[in-house]
């Protein structure tokens, strides 16, 4: 209801301003710039409502009183009947004058309807967000956790660009360390002399890497299901000393190195491309992992960190962390006391690079809450340095997707690979759509098994607010009834099919004020004002960097058109402009409900 918002809160506003004259009181500056416009909790309150909680120390006076106050000053009812209820101004919109406005918005915007405010703008217009998310290892193929960030960066980015801001998607590929030797070092054992690739073997490149990584681990401890297998604990070494090649830049190492990142970037982006994940720029650790060490040394000269006793240089996180009892963890180490770098080192001089590279006003990383601290000691260090802009660093934490046998552990093989779960989701749907004898109906079954299957997985992921930790339910993410993607999906069908058979009945969409004015019905009312929603919802979503708003929106939604349906008829509606008004309902119904599909990566389908 955007155009009611603004309208609502300037009469609001001026409603305030009398009543403060008329009582003789000042107005501080800024103050009424913080009224704001709630939707009503109980239609038989009203339909929005403003809190005079704000105005309660100003005017010396109880929330109530002040509500009742500027109720009796606001004289023009032209949007509806105005009345006080409690500590709140709230409005009875005249339906006739509210529903036209809100379904003229979404025929005119259609794809772009979400994307302004009550006051016509971008929220976020001028806002460039760099945001960090995916991280893949080049030791291993995507995992059900990654399906978790992936889904949460790919849906923020198209939320925060809904809502105007410019967005540049950025990927740190982990492609170096002791854990991509372990890989290198089972393939030389295990698959070098035979000649082996993921060609050879029919495997995606990632799988036969991550295939590699646990034939090390096999190695290492022995293999728990081959009695005969012993442990051979001197490969740990091995691969430490491989590393020391490798940043040594021996060639035989870096060609094998590059060999087997290349399989593995391969087969990862093969997978991006299949759950419509992707990237603006990628970041490689093999090129940031030295990143850092001048700023740590800067910093030193400062006085902004301290060289300890043992010669490391570090910094006291008393202000982060607090005061306690375990003392060590009151500083950090940034350069071990031979001059190397740690990690933050590297993330500290990879976050600077980055704005070098585009000058963002805010960078968000999406990464699991395990890493919490770590990022409260980045930031401080960043803020500590005198970056401005560091004070716009935001961790997106997410919680843990858990098995129903507990956690995963890919370095044992227990990992649910990401491939893997989408096959199997895309089976168990093309498994549906031919149990229900559909498949010559939606066409091509195998594709629409697929969108099924993706707009399952990341609606299951989506729906849930992040920080909370989840165990994924394939069974669950796949029923057509309840808060989950294909359900989604099939109102979207269902509101197609009844667009084209009301079309075939003759009915004609009708969008004049006339026939609009006819949409009086309490369930036509409840969707037009849901609809009106829409775009405030795009705007708290992008604030609050979280999908599971639009989740739960395009959810209530399609309750909403499905009640509405089931009372209000289209082709019987009993008079022409009547049922030409509710296929125009209908049809912007869709267009939101595609909209909001769209930011929770649930792909829409004409035919289900």
């Amino acid at each position: 209801m955007a155009d009611a918002k603004s309208t609502f809160k300037e009469i609001v506003s001026k409603g305030v301003l009398d009543f403060f004259a008329e009582k003789g009181l000042e107005m501080e500056s800024g103050l009424l710039e913080k009224l704001v416009v709630q939707n009503a909790p109980n239609p038989e309150m009203g339909d929005l409502g403003c809190p005079m909680f704000i105005f309660a120390k100003a005017a010396r006076m109880a929330p109530p009183q002040i509500a009742a106050g500027v109720a009796e000053k606001i004289t023009d009812s032209s949007l509806g009947k105005v009345l006080a209820v409690g500590p709140y101004v709230n409005i009875k919109l005249d339906k006739a004058g509210a529903a036209s406005p809100i379904l003229s918005a979404i025929a005119a915007q259609k794809d772009s309807y979400g994307s302004l405010n009550s006051e016509g703008k971008k929220p976020l217009e001028g806002r460039k967000v760099m945001i960090e998310f995916s991280s893949p290892n080049t030791n291993k193929p995507l995992h059900l956790g990654h399906i978790r960030n992936d889904a949460l960066g790919e849906s923020v980015s198209r939320i925060l660009k809904m809502a105007g801001a410019e967005v540049c998607k950025v990927n740190l590929v982990n492609n170096r360390g002791v854990h991509i030797c372990k890989s290198m070092l089972a393939y030389k054992m295990f698959h070098e002399a035979k000649g082996d690739t993921p060609e050879s073997l029919g495997m995606k490149g990632d799988h036969f890497v991550g295939q590699c990584y646990v034939e090390f681990d096999q190695w290492l401890k022995g293999n728990k299901n081959d009695p005969n297998s012993v442990p051979h604990p001197e490969a740990a070494e091995e691969a430490e000393e491989m590393l020391v090649k490798w940043e040594a830049g021996d060639k035989e190492v870096r060609d094998l190195w590059q060999m087997m990142n290349g399989w593995t970037f391969d087969g990862v982006k093969v997978t991006y491309d299949r759950t419509g994940i992707s990237f603006d720029k990628y970041y490689f650790e093999s090129d940031t992992y030295l990143k850092g060490k001048d700023q740590i040394l800067k910093g030193l000269e400062k006085g902004v960190f301290f060289k300890a006793e043992d010669g490391s240089v570090r910094i006291d996180v008393t202000d982060v962390v607090g005061k306690g009892k375990d003392e060590d963890n009151h500083e950090k180490v940034l350069l071990r006391k031979d001059g190397t770098s740690v990690y933050i080192t590297q993330d500290i001089g990879t976050a600077i690079s980055r704005h070098d590279d585009w000058a963002f006003n805010q960078l968000v990383y999406v990464v699991a809450s395990e890493q919490n601290y770590h990022f409260k000691i980045l930031f401080h260090i960043l803020q500590k340095l005198g970056f401005d802009w560091a004070k716009k660093l935001y961790h997106l934490s997410y919680g843990l997707v858990n098995l129903p046998s507990g956690r995963m552990k890919s370095r044992e093989g227990t990992v649910v690979d990401a491939d893997d779960l989408i096959d199997s989701l895309h089976a168990d749907a093309l498994a549906a759509i031919k149990e229900k004898g559909r498949d010559e109906e939606v066409g091509d079954a195998d594709e629409v098994a697929e969108k099924v299957a993706l707009g399952a997985l990341h609606y299951y992921m989506l729906q849930a607010t992040p920080i909370k930790d989840m165990l994924f339910n394939p069974a669950e993410s796949l029923s057509f009834n309840g808060n989950t993607g294909p359900y989604l999906q099939y109102m979207g069908a269902r509101i197609n099919s009844i667009l084209a058979k009301a079309k075939e009945a003759g009915v004609t969409s009708d969008s004049s004020e006339n026939a609009v004015s006819l949409l009086n019905s309490d369930e036509e009312w409840a969707l037009i004002k849901l609809l009106g929603d829409f775009p405030s919802v795009v705007e708290k979503g992008a604030e609050n960097l979280d999908p599971s708003a639009i989740a739960a929106y395009v959810y209530e939604t399609a309750k909403a058109f499905s009640k509405f349906y089931q009372t209000c008829s289209i082709v019987n509606a009993g008079n022409a402009q009547l049922a030409g008004a509710r296929l125009y309902l209908a049809e912007c119904t869709l267009q939101v409900i595609k909209n909001a599909m769209n930011l929770v990566l649930v792909p829409y389908l004409e035919k289900m």
